[in-house]
């Protein structure tokens, strides 16, 4: 008996060979791995995608997503740089926010 590996594999072998992966908008395109992502945590990764492709996105990506770009902002400034002040304190809230957000979605389930 086949392992799922090697089910799934074979399954992706005859999608490609009958042009089913081609007609994917993400067919050739390199993986975005700095959409906030590695941010979420791994038990709520797939429920957030799911919702993604179906046009939904949380509040909780949308956090993710600006705390990424403030990370961005803040690695391009230096340390010292009296602008950089206020874009640890927005990043340190937003973290704060979402670890209370995501911990009470593991505890209870809801938001």
């Amino acid at each position: 008996m086949a392992s799922l590996d090697e089910r799934i594999a074979e399954q992706l072998r005859r999608c490609e060979l009958a042009g089913e992966l081609q007609a994917s908008p993400y067919y050739g395109k390199p993986l975005d791995f700095d959409d906030g992502l590695m941010d979420t945590p791994v038990e709520l990764r797939l429920p957030f995608k799911i919702l993604k492709e179906a046009g939904f996105v949380p509040h909780e990506v949308v956090m993710l997503r600006e705390l990424t770009e403030l990370k961005k902002q803040l690695a391009a400034l230096p340390p010292d740089e009296p602008a950089a002040l206020p874009l640890r304190k927005r990043a340190a809230e937003l973290q704060q926010h979402i670890a209370l957000r995501l911990e009470k979605l593991r505890l209870h389930g809801t938001l």
